[in-house]
């Protein structure tokens, strides 16, 4: 009880101060809207700067008083699991099927070219390529009956998928992160599970996934199709499929492949579709509101556990 009034004191003495700061902006005769810019820069700083403050404070006492006791820091960083195991089998799938598709599907769009040559250097090279890439495709679907399944049937899945679902705030963030880039913000957008960068990753491969695999299929079996279907019909879909693997191989080489791997941030790539962990660190930078949620479950559970002990009987 004692510790719980010391803190309403201080707040009410840091209320009070930081009033008698913005009473002198109202009485200092500056214009009303630049006295508002003020009052809400003002305000912004002494948020962002009184929560780091408090955080690094409670740190600095933490390590202190475990030094003090002779206590041992943990070895590392702390680690949190980001993506389950369904969820990175389900990514090693596609990765896997998507680079087959591509290695030996793009040589038929560019037949001079040099990746055509080496794969389809004698007839049993080509034969071969054939076979892995309607393998590959085979994967690919195989791929999409378990998605449908993590999303359907598992509680990480549906919940992952509420959290892909685009919303307007993911239009605010591309704001705020080009008020930053361009230098008219000093911080960058503050994410959530996911960011607009990894909606727009998702729905770029349910989209591609679908015309890919439902044009393939076409292809796969032309002469079953074409019994009931228009030959010029049959023609957009080769066409449909051709093109869609070029722009699937472009995303995934320059948008998808630089946001994960060459980006300063994590170059020269990351595990993490390997291990499914993150660390707190990048956690803190790149999702600090799923972070920020983490911690307050964290706490809600100590609270809890701590009231649960002191009900148990002597």
């Amino acid at each position: 009880m004692e510790d719980k009034e010391r803190v309403e004191r201080l707040v009410d003495e840091t209320a009070r101060r930081l009033e008698v700061a913005l009473d002198e902006i109202r009485r200092s005769g500056v214009p009303a809207d630049a006295a508002r810019e003020i009052e809400n820069e003002i305000l912004d700083e002494f948020r962002r700067k009184s929560q780091e403050a408090l955080v690094d404070s409670v740190r600095a006492k933490i390590l202190e008083k475990r030094a003090a006791a002779g206590a041992v820091e943990p070895a590392g960083e702390e680690w949190v699991l980001r993506l389950s195991l369904l969820f990175r089998v389900q990514h090693m799938i596609l990765f896997s099927s998507v680079i087959l598709l591509i290695f030996t599907g793009l040589p038929l769009k560019f037949p001079e070219s040099f990746l055509a040559k080496l794969v389809f250097a004698t007839q049993e090279s080509f034969i071969v390529a054939k076979t892995v890439h309607r393998a590959a495709a085979a994967s690919l679907a195989f791929f999409v009956i378990l998605h449908l399944y993590y999303v359907l049937f598992t509680r990480d899945g549906r919940a992952d998928f509420v959290h892909l679902l685009p919303r307007p705030k993911d239009a605010l963030d591309v704001l705020d992160n080009l008020k930053y880039f361009f230098g008219a913000s000093d911080r960058p957008a503050r994410f959530d599970r996911f960011s607009y960068v990894e909606k727009f990753d998702y729905w770029a491969v349910y989209w591609g996934v679908i015309i890919m695999v439902g044009t393939g299929l076409a292809l796969w079996f032309q002469e079953q199709f074409l019994t009931f279907m228009p030959k010029y019909l049959f023609d957009v879909l080769k066409e449909m499929h051709s093109d869609e693997a070029l722009l699937a191989t472009l995303a995934i080489v320059i948008w998808h492949f630089y946001n994960v791997h060459l980006n300063p941030s994590r170059f020269p790539g990351t595990l993490l579709w390997w291990h499914g962990r993150i660390s707190a660190d990048e956690m803190k930078r790149d999702h600090p509101l799923e972070y920020e949620r983490l911690m307050r479950k964290r706490a809600e559970s100590g609270a809890a556990g701590a009231g649960g002990k002191g009900t148990e009987p002597s």
